[in-house]
């Protein structure tokens, strides 16, 4: 079939099976380019399928040369239906896995449910024996709790007073200002339900109890600050109580691996278009802002660059820099003063009219498309193509 893209707001409803395998070899290349010395043997990583999670993956493999498992939830391809883009990346990653011999197997399935985990550490035990690092990568708006049932659903809303300020919609360029209303007490309890250290320290105990952590374990969650600009919304907004909450998990989690010299961290990341942050009003602008400045200064990343940086300095460096909250930062990049300088002085401008010329629109917009296998180099979008493609490794 012919596939194009087809979106409805802050979502790609098609995948392009080819585009997406594209995407997954560039990575690839980068992170055999930028090989980790020391680095990690038997990984898991939860939420492997897209953006860091994904980048995670290719760059245990690829740059560490380690066995992997994925666990993700994606769509599969149905008969004139496209699969979700994380399918179509894992099925491309361990194609590639195969080729040079690195095992990679996947799991497809809630994440957060009992089942999955047990089914993970099963394989762990039967394939692997024990895992010296998880990636815990997970960006899901809603959760089932495993022991109650209750469906915990995350909001993006300010705590104590309505927020108002500029977002841009990147599909038509209009900059048009937006208000959201503060959210109640259940808002906040939610959202740390689903997004919060919850279901990390769950994972974790339960490799714990199974016996599957090596000597000297690591485990790594991602979040992300932001400058001042997007506070109010996202950092002291509801997103920013289940930050926190993941970030004081790290500290309980560390506690609790003493006996195998185990350590848990949150790794603090850059801005980059996810499906995530696409949906986050204020976030788009501010990204295509963001963007122009730091590729002007040619210090500009991806997901790729990002997680193979963390890797090389931060994780498996002669030691491990953290901030005064005991986290790693990979946005150092992004938090420079004179580039959230020069950011700021550029929002106060931006309008519908100037963006074109102030901000990194195209840059964003071709982010966003490249997330679903489209718009990117080197592929002919006017071939027929197979919607029906297989992941060898899946369980």
């Amino acid at each position: 079939m012919i596939i194009e893209p087809r979106t409805r707001g802050f979502i790609c409803l098609t995948s392009h099976p080819i585009g997406c395998e594209q995407n997954v070899l560039t990575q690839i290349e980068y992170a055999k380019s930028n090989p980790v010395s020391d680095g990690p043997k038997k990984v898991l990583v939860i939420g492997a399928s897209t953006g860091f999670g994904l980048a995670s993956r290719i760059t245990s493999a690829f740059g560490a040369g380690a066995s992997t498992i994925g666990v993700f939830f994606e769509k599969p391809p149905s008969e004139g239906k496209t699969a979700s883009p994380g399918w179509y990346n894992s099925a491309a990653f361990e194609v590639e896995a195969n080729k040079v011999g690195l095992y990679a197997k996947s799991i497809n399935g809630d994440a957060f449910s009992d089942e999955i985990k047990a089914q993970t550490s099963e394989l762990i035990k039967k394939d692997l024996g024990k895992i010296d690092l998880v990636i815990y990568s997970l960006a899901s708006p809603v959760r089932k709790h495993p022991k109650t049932d209750f469906l915990h659903k995350s909001v993006l809303k300010p705590i104590g007073q309505t927020f108002t300020d500029k977002t841009v919609d990147f599909h038509t360029g209009e900059v048009k200002e937006i208000t959201i209303e503060p959210c109640v007490q259940e808002d906040i309890d939610n959202t740390v339900a689903v997004m919060g250290g919850q279901d990390w320290e769950m994972w974790i105990n339960e490799l714990k109890e199974q016996d599957l952590l090596s000597n000297e374990f690591k485990t790594v969650a991602y979040s992300y600050i932001g400058p001042s600009l997007t506070e109010a919304v996202y950092r002291k907004g509801t997103i920013g109580r289940a930050k926190d909450d993941l970030e004081a998990t790290a500290f309980k989690i560390t506690d609790s691996l003493k006996a195998i010299g185990g350590q848990a961290y949150v790794s603090v990341n850059k801005a980059l278009v996810t499906q995530a942050s696409s949906a986050i009003p204020v976030i788009p602008l501010y990204i295509s802002l963001l963007y122009k400045v730091m590729k002007e200064e040619g210090i500009h990343e991806g997901c790729i660059e990002q997680i193979v940086r963390l890797f090389n300095d931060r994780l498996y460096s002669a030691e491990t820099s953290l901030d005064d909250k005991g986290r790693i930062r990979v946005d150092d990049l992004e938090m420079r003063p004179d580039i959230q300088a020069k950011v700021l002085a550029l929002w106060s401008e931006a309008t519908t009219q100037t963006l074109p010329k102030i901000g990194d629109l195209k840059g964003y917009e071709l982010d966003f498309f490249n997330l679903f296998g489209f718009k990117v180099d080197g592929v002919d979008y006017t071939k027929d193509v197979s919607e029906m493609v297989e992941i060898p490794g899946l369980q």
